[in-house]
């Protein structure tokens, strides 16, 4: 069995990445394969608390990530210097996460044996 972490990085409403990257992360998970994900540069705004991409039009992906325990993807990892430098903190955030600071990213990275980025 293989371990795959994904990386966000992409702001929300971004074009198609953010919800093609999503939906590998559910079929891959869906077929049991340990699934963890990491929120990097303007992909923490992502999970952030009261996003209204309804009004632009746009489909509200908040609703596939808290799908995300569902699939058995309970491994969330934050960039912390990234969250601080958008002015965001952990409360403001829609899903429990693991905050990690940017210094440990590569190890992090290195426990996994696929590294998808978006």
């Amino acid at each position: 069995m293989k371990s795959f972490l994904f990386v966000l990085n992409n702001p929300p409403y971004d074009g198609l990445a953010t919800q093609e990257t999503l939906d590998v992360i559910l079929t891959v998970a869906a077929f049991d394969q340990p699934v963890s994900l990491l929120l990097l540069d303007d992909g923490v705004f992502q999970l952030k608390l009261h996003q209204s991409p309804e009004q632009g039009g746009l489909k509200n992906t908040n609703a596939i990530f808290q799908a995300l325990k569902i699939y058995e993807v309970h491994s969330v990892y934050i960039e912390l210097e990234s969250l601080n430098e958008r002015g965001l903190k952990l409360v403001d955030l829609s899903l429990p996460v693991i905050a990690i600071n940017r210094k440990d990213i590569a190890a992090l990275m290195k426990k996994f044996q696929i590294v998808y980025g978006s």
